[in-house]
């Protein structure tokens, strides 16, 4: 009995202590996935002595734990989002992955005389990135990023997931068999694929039917829609399709779809993916012994070398070449290709079915994945900043709190709690800027309910309640958010008006307006340059100038843009490039020895 309590204790205190010290790491800027892989190493033999080598039990919890992660994704990934970026994300989760992983199993090939389906597999297992990484790294700098950019990486580490899995288990299965030809590859990859997307689109139909039907206390919600997620992916394992997809394809349904219980789902849902992400961390930390690496160690860089510096760029620049990236694009989008805990989960069937060499990989799995921590980790926000794709940050989210209606009333309900720099905050009451039928319902301030009729002005901490129709909520949310201040990149040294016409700007600056824009708005010109869909962050060079679209209305039109007049000087150089090196140095090495010298005075 004593033995449970010690395990429980230790596990907990693992988890208290992996999130405590992620939040104290990050002020340095620190990859939180660093910091609870290396606690669970720091924890493990060649540490605190904790012996772990259930490589089955770890095959489980990082199964479930990744599940939990990409359902999480999906029902975060908009509609909107996929307009965006649905294409080149999915050329780059299907044709990229199978680039990268040829190119590193070319390179294993070469330079270890590893045996093709070995070298796939190696190429494979390490070829997925996770971009949940990228951008928790960023919101800690509170740096937004291009929209395009951003929308690829979202949807492409959602989806590239599947197709490492699928390349994993096709080489596992070349090397136990002796080889599979083109059409069963084939076969195998229409089914795994379209299978898991069939099933994860009618699994996502069926939870929407089941949470707006079933009535059940409302705590039960977020607990009914993770188990049956971890349903629809255990089932699509099991018949020999891809679960990952399917889950993912699942919260993506469920994400955009009206459904009870909508905040209360993603709020449960953030936590316990949160949860899924420090216990895969941790497990997979404690499963590996730092000392038995150094055989593989050489070998080991060897492979993460070629995956960062030729294998990833060259896959995003062949994969984003016919889309309308910039070269700042790609080579971000190449550069954070951040590896996650996918590749070491990866290298666990191996070890479990017994193949030669599967200790091997996991160990060259796990260093590729150290490097990328390391190395691209710590670059990510530097990297933005260099090649100038930084956005000034956009509004906070509102805090928002949905009351449940019946869904035949075709209208919701809303609770904003009134944060400091809210644009409400700046009109009086009778002018807020709401959307045509939206109404406010009340007003409660400090702990009091006002008439509407007697409220002059909100003020910071009112909540207000709101009927409106459900296609008006984002509306309401950019007018409840908070406004951040400062911070970001350049984006444009001046704003001007979308509405206005490139002529006029033209006859303002002293541009030569293109005999194809005459007449035509700033916004205008923007959509027909960027397909009809321009998005924040996007940058058209104009003569001398270069525009760059800063804001996007609901209606996704161009609202204001920002004008560059030297855009030469945003240009990347390796001047600029080495100064903002020692600059980022210089501030760690101030944390370090801020953080020491509360530690001494401790």
């Amino acid at each position: 009995m004593s033995l449970t309590y010690q395990i429980i204790l230790i596990g907990a205190l693992m988890g208290v202590f992996a999130i405590v010290a992620g939040r104290v790491s990050s002020r340095l800027g620190a990859p939180v996935l660093l910091v609870f892989l290396g606690l669970g190493m720091l924890a493990g033999e060649d540490g605190l002595g904790i012996r772990y080598d259930d490589v089955s039990g770890a095959y489980f919890v990082c199964s479930v734990s990744l599940a939990v992660i990409l359902f999480d994704g999906g029902l975060r990934t908009q509609r909107s989002t996929i307009a965006v970026a649905g294409l080149p994300s999915l050329v780059l989760a299907t044709v990229g992955v199978a680039i990268t992983a040829g190119i590193v199993a070319l390179a294993a090939w070469a330079m270890f005389g590893t045996p093709p389906a070995g070298a796939l597999l190696i190429g494979a297992i390490v070829a997925s990135t996770d971009a949940a990484a990228v951008f928790f790294l960023l919101r800690l700098q509170k740096l937004d990023i291009a929209r395009r950019v951003a929308s690829t990486l979202e949807i492409e580490s959602g989806l590239n997931d599947p197709m490492a899995i699928f390349l994993t288990l096709l080489a596992i299965e070349m090397i136990g068999v002796g080889g599979l030809s083109f059409g069963e590859g084939v076969l195998t990859f229409l089914v795994q694929i379209g299978g898991g997307a069939l099933i994860g689109w009618a699994g996502g139909r069926a939870l929407v039917f089941l949470v707006n039907r079933l009535e059940i206390a409302a705590g039960l919600y977020p607990i009914l829609v993770v188990m049956s997620a971890l349903t629809i992916f255990a089932g699509a394992q099991l018949i020999d399709t891809s679960g990952f997809l399917a889950v993912y394809v699942a919260g993506f349904i469920l994400g955009n779809e009206r459904h009870r219980a909508s905040q209360l789902i993603l709020r449960f849902n953030d936590g316990i993916a949160w949860l899924a992400q420090i216990a895969m961390l941790l497990t997979l930390g404690l499963l590996v012994t730092p000392t038995k690496l150094l055989p593989v160690l050489l070998p080991a860089l060897g492979v993460a070398a070629v995956l960062m510096i030729v294998a990833r760029p060259l896959a995003v620049f062949l994969c984003l070449w016919p889309f309308r990236f910039t070269m700042r694009e790609r080579a971000f989008a190449a550069w954070v290709g951040l590896r996650g805990a996918v590749p070491i989960y990866l290298a666990l069937p191996p070890i479990i079915e017994h193949m030669p060499g599967g200790e091997t990989l996991f160990g060259v799995a796990f260093v590729v994945v150290l490097t990328s921590l390391m190395l691209q980790g710590w670059t990510v926000a530097p990297a933005a900043r260099f090649l100038n794709l930084a956005l000034p940050p956009s509004k906070a989210q509102a805090e928002r709190r949905d009351v449940d209606v019946p869904l035949g009333a075709h209208r919701d309900i809303v609770g904003y709690t009134v944060l400091p720099g809210s644009s409400v905050l700046e009109k009086s009451f009778a002018a807020l800027a709401l959307p045509e039928g939206a109404r406010v319902l009340t007003v409660l301030r400090a702990g009091a309910v006002v008439e509407t009729a007697q409220v002059d002005r909100l003020s910071p901490r009112d909540y207000v309640l709101v009927i409106a129709d459900p296609e008006q909520i984002h509306t309401l949310d950019r007018l409840f958010a908070p406004r951040r201040g400062g911070g970001g990149v350049q984006a444009g040294e001046f704003t001007v008006d979308a509405r206005q016409t490139i002529d006029d700007l033209g006859r303002l600056y002293g541009l030569e307006v293109r005999p194809q824009d005459v007449g035509k708005t700033i916004g205008a010109v923007l959509a027909a340059a960027f397909g009809g869909k321009p998005v924040a962050g996007d940058r058209l060079a104009y003569g001398p100038v270069e525009l760059v679209v800063q804001g996007v209305d609901d209606e996704g039109a161009v609202d204001h843009v920002g004008l560059a007049l030297e855009p030469e000087a945003e240009r990347p150089t390796f001047g600029r490039l080495m100064k903002r090196g020692r600059s980022r140095l210089r501030f760690v090495g101030r944390r370090i020895a801020r953080l020491a010298g509360r530690g001494r005075r401790a």
